[in-house]
């Protein structure tokens, strides 16, 4: 396992501002984030000419691109583009949103497996992410859709599992599926704290990774809109520092 950061903890700034902040704050690999409204990282311009974009990348920062993640939905085509450009850049693992809460079983199984078909001819790797408001929001319905369509797996996002409606009930569950994780500190009733305050057990997460020969990346990220006044550049630190000691 390896720490990388997500370049949504700057999701408010210019993508090429953000990897300059994550370097200095000592992040030598990072996640890279597709806002919807496209301020951050056009994802439509991006998919669209993935050689441009690479050269681009490659001057602006040394940072190693682990994993891209959206946070809604795109259309088959922009997802053949950023497999093409995930091949270019080395990375392996997309992130993408499942449905809504709301949206038939089987409609949601259809449409993964054909993006997963994507993913697949170039040899990516598809996750759904788990999340309040969508099927994976209950940890039985998100591996029930990882054993539906065969070969995707999950991004864990602990904390919408401790501090959303299933809080109470374990999500052990969902490990064998992991493909890829998100983490910042979190308390039942806060979706995000300073790290530290929280109760996040970064500890056994890593441990269950672990028993699940689990070799990919712990994420950070930091939702900058819900730091409440602290210092995201001290928080980005600290959750660092936590876990190197842990690894």
């Amino acid at each position: 396992m390896y720490i990388s950061a997500s370049s949504r903890c700057f999701s408010a700034d210019k993508f090429e501002d953000a990897c300059r902040q994550l370097t200095d704050l000592e992040y030598d690999r990072i996640e890279i984030w597709f806002d919807s409204e496209g301020n951050h990282l056009d994802v439509n311009e991006v998919s669209a000419d993935p050689d441009a974009f690479v050269a681009k990348f490659r001057d602006m920062t040394r940072m190693t691109p682990i994993a891209f993640c959206l946070d809604h939905e795109i259309s088959p085509q922009v997802l053949s583009g950023l497999t093409k450009l995930a091949k270019l850049l080395r990375v392996t693992q997309i992130t993408i949103p499942a449905s809504e809460l709301g949206t038939p079983f089987n409609s949601e199984i259809d449409r993964l497996r054909a993006l997963l078909t994507i993913a697949s001819e170039d040899g990516i790797r598809l996750s759904i992410k788990t999340k309040t408001g969508h099927l994976t929001e209950d940890p039985h319905t998100a591996v029930e859709l990882c054993q539906a369509v065969r070969g995707l797996g999950l991004t864990l996002d602990a904390s919408y599992y401790i501090c959303g409606p299933y809080k109470d009930q374990t999500y052990d569950q969902v490990f064998p599926h992991v493909y890829h994780t998100q983490l910042r500190d979190t308390t039942p009733g806060q979706f995000q704290v300073q790290t530290g305050l929280g109760e996040v057990d970064f500890s056994k997460l890593i441990a269950q990774l672990a028993r699940q020969d689990y070799k990919q990346a712990l994420s950070v990220e930091i939702h900058p809109e819900l730091l409440d006044g602290a210092d995201r550049s001290l928080e980005l630190r600290k959750i660092r520092m936590l876990l190197e000691t842990l690894l």
